[in-house]
């Protein structure tokens, strides 16, 4: 059938009927759930959620990790012509109950009592909250429970839940996306259901999703990145096994062998640099294989693109790397990988281009929850490393004289909640959007992000320099997790450095070095040469203006608790600059300019 509304994809994925709709963690094991279990469980909130009063227009919230009652909760409030408001499961109390007064959300389901007990700790400042709903064991406590709300809906007839999902028309709000904002409050992007479903339909022309696929869902479906794709999940019948938690990604991967998943880059970061320290505690004969593997993967890597295979010699050489090491590591991805996709935020060249080179694509994208994801993207056949790809069908992009990407089509929000003003600077009156990012296209249509153009850096010469390729770059060297490029009107570029600690550790603790006080090894003399040489060997590379002159080690690693990350593991750069003034500034001072 055709669709136009989420509704409608839930109609669709219904009539797929599948024993392993999805997959969740049960005592120690991934356990299916059937799409009829799965669509019964929708249809009796549903109807515990009319019963109650929630109707057409009405907003719920819902404060979660991935898991069946993601789906359950979104597609029975989209079923009553209700919109959903997801709030990241990592936000404070403070931080989720602004979201759910501004929304004015009538019911919450919260997971955890923890959750439960943050939010009605700030329920005074939440007039319009009239039910909070616990998603979890309640433990003897006298609390409503999802499980207690599926139970009282029983008996729903499925024939009155259908007509109510073909009620929805395609301009209707569907949800409510907070963006996680780098500075000040977050705005909630509106969205409807013609959004979102445009984008879905518009990805799937680009992407070969197969019914037979396995997906594993680990990114926070409140980001609209992981939901619009759990969505098209949903159309296609592919099978989602929603993760424990990131950090059990690797371990799910063994358990689930999914075909897909997508992710921002800090998870593919982190296994590039799993597989270097590795390589690194291995025998010189291995170290020696592994970088003649990873020359051969290089220049395997315009084949890949093409989906093709090299012949001669260097087609011997692949088969010979991939049996010693490459189809080593795609065995830690579960064996059965297809491709994945990236976005959120850019992914480094070097990065992209080893794991294309070793067999595992990577499909860049670019897109903004505005946009409903999804802007551009690359795909089989048409992918080129460093860039973000081609526009999407039914979208336009245009690029404005100051280098901004302007974007127009059936994606764009319908506006921000209760802020017209920010509206109205944000798309203009002949429907642009402004994203925000300055960009640029390249001969082919490929469109490569520069920078977000209000974290270009001009330096006290009033040269424009973007930061997130050097820090991607430096990103590149595996002691390196986290960083941070300053320079604003300042004569020369410093960075904050936070180190992966992980592989220091072991290459410290094998030079003979104390490793268990951080902050006193990175003082170490050999501390600071290696990361002198590491930074050294990326300067070489850029132009002298973009050349980091001095940074500082940082003994502890950014995180979305500690502030200093948004939940789309962004750099909130502006909290960084604050938090660590002090430190800059020493930096510049020891560095011969106060």
């Amino acid at each position: 059938m055709s669709i136009s509304t989420l509704t409608d994809v839930l109609l669709v994925a219904q009539d797929h009927a599948k024993p392993d709709c999805i997959l969740h963690k049960v005592d120690g094991k991934f356990v299916p759930i059937s799409t009829a279990d799965l669509v019964r469980d929708i249809q009796q909130l549903a109807k515990a959620l009319s019963d109650l009063g929630i109707r057409r227009g009405d907003k719920i919230a819902l404060m979660a990790e991935n898991g069946p009652h993601w789906p359950t909760i979104d597609f029975a409030t989209l079923s009553l012509g209700a919109a959903l408001v997801p709030i990241y499961p990592t936000l404070t109390p403070k931080q989720a109950a602004y979201i759910v007064q501004d929304s004015g959300a009538r019911l919450v389901f919260a997971q955890g009592t923890d959750r439960l007990d943050g939010l009605e700790d700030q329920r005074s400042s939440l007039p319009d909250m009239e039910h909070l709903v616990l998603i979890g064991d309640a433990s003897g406590r006298e609390v409503a429970t999802l499980a207690q709300f599926i139970e009282q809906g029983k008996g729903a007839d499925p024939k009155a839940f259908e007509a109510s999902c073909k009620e929805n028309s395609p301009d209707d709000l569907a949800t409510f996306i907070y963006t996680s904002g780098t500075t000040g409050n977050p705005k909630g992007v509106m969205l409807s259901h013609r959004n979102i479903v445009s984008n879905m339909l518009a990805g799937v022309e680009y992407l070969d999703i197969k019914s037979s696929y396995t997906a594993l869902s680990f990114l926070p479906l409140s980001h609209s990145f992981e939901r619009t794709v759990d969505y098209i999940y949903f159309y296609r019948g592919v099978t989602i096994a929603y993760a424990e938690s990131v950090a059990a990604v690797a371990q799910n991967l063994q358990e689930v062998r999914p075909h897909i998943f997508v992710s921002v880059p800090r998870v593919y970061e982190k296994v590039l640099a799993k597989v270097h320290e590795n390589v690194a505690k291995s025998s010189p004969l291995k170290q020696k294989i592994f970088k003649w593997a990873s020359e051969v993967a290089r220049q395997t890597v315009p084949y890949r693109l093409e989906n093709k295979t090299p012949t001669g010699l260097l087609g011997i050489k692949l088969a010979i790397a991939d049996a010693l090491v490459f189809g080593k590591i795609r065995e830690r991805l579960g064996g059965r990988f297809q491709f994945a996709c990236s976005g959120g935020a850019p992914l480094g060249r070097e990065v992209a281009e080893f794991f294309w080179g070793i067999g595992v694509p990577i499909f860049e994208g670019y897109g903004l929850s505005e946009t409903s994801p999804i802007i551009t993207t690359n795909y089989t056949g048409n992918s080129r490393p460093g860039t973000v790809g081609k526009v999407i069908p039914g979208v336009e992009v245009k690029i404005a004289e100051d280098g901004e990407i302007l974007a127009k089509g059936p994606n764009i929000m319908l506006g921000y909640h209760n802020l017209p003003d920010a509206t109205a600077e944000a798309i203009d009156t002949d429907g642009w959007f402004h994203t925000g990012d300055i960009g640029e296209f390249d001969e082919d249509g490929f469109l490569r992000i520069t920078d977000r153009k209000k974290e270009l850096i001009i330096n006290a010469y009033g040269k424009n320099i973007a930061p997130a390729p050097i820090e991607n770059a430096l990103k590149a060297s595996r002691f390196i997790g986290q960083a941070m490029v300053i320079g604003d009107r300042r004569k020369f570029l410093t960075a904050l450095i936070v180190p992966d600690f992980e592989p220091l550790v072991a290459w410290a603790g094998s030079q003979g070095l104390a490793t268990d006080d951080m902050p006193t090894l990175l003082t170490q003399e050999t501390i600071q040469d290696l990361f002198k040489e590491e930074i050294g060997r990326t300067n070489a590379k850029l132009a002298k203006y973009e050349r980091v002159g001095a940074w500082e080690l940082l003994p502890e690693e950014w995180t979305i608790e500690g502030g200093e990350m948004t939940p789309t593991l962004k750099v909130k750069r502006r909290i960084v600059n604050k938090k660590f003034a002090d430190v800059i500034e020493g930096i510049y001072t020891r560095a011969g300019e106060g």
